[in-house]
């Protein structure tokens, strides 16, 4: 990290940071983590956090959850918290799912999964983020209404995703719009390179599925 990320964390990890641990399925009291109870939304895989700063700049009414494993981007998304006074975001390094395990049913408002890693070869297709048992339990954690966007710049992993959503007996599509997402980084690469932009927005039932 560079200084200006080493300080930011120095100075927010203790009081803005939260370290997850595989295997580690004590609950997390979001409410407590944030010190209110104001609506949560989780975005895994924030890269460098510019996009979730955004965000949550123009969000004060939710607090956002951010988890990442890439320490350069943890230590630019503090710094970015610490130059906009954003006390309402928190930062999380570790595997996103051994967070959601940990998370109340039906707890998050939102869940934002923009760009992720799209394993091209077919041969780790396996290890793409959303998969049916992944996309059950966020699912799961949504809270009824609660919306699940997905944004990719990889026609196949797009199209992939979009059967997996459709098939979750538990949600339901809402539309293809960005939504207010800011651009990303890797958007801008992917359409530098010529690749479309997909956005799937969808919503968990207002029952819960049976």
């Amino acid at each position: 990290m560079s200084a200006r990320h080493e300080d930011a964390h120095a100075a927010l990890w203790p009081t803005h940071g939260l370290l997850i641990s595989d295997g580690d399925r004590t609950p997390l009291d979001l409410d407590e983590l944030f010190g209110r109870d104001n609506p949560k939304v989780l975005e895994i895989g924030f890269g460098m956090g510019d996009t979730l700063a955004a965000t949550a700049q123009s969000d004060p009414g939710r607090d956002y959850l951010g988890i990442e494993v890439h320490t350069p981007g943890i230590g630019n998304l503090l710094a970015l918290l610490q130059d906009q006074d954003l006390s309402h975001v928190r930062v999380a390094r570790g595997d996103a799912m051994q967070l959601v395990h940990r998370l109340a049913p039906g707890r998050l408002d939102a869940i934002h999964v923009f760009f992720p890693d799209p394993w091209p070869k077919a041969r780790h297709h396996k290890r793409r983020l959303i998969q049916p048992v992944n996309v059950a339990l966020l699912r799961d954690r949504l809270r009824p209404g609660g919306i699940l966007h997905c944004a990719t710049d990889w026609p196949d992993y797009a199209e992939a995703m979009a059967e997996t959503l459709d098939a979750d007996p538990g949600l339901e599509p809402v539309d293809r719009n960005r939504a207010g997402r800011p651009e990303t980084k890797f958007e801008r690469r992917g359409a530098g390179a010529g690749r479309p932009i997909t956005d799937l927005r969808y919503r968990r039932h207002p029952a819960p599925a049976a």
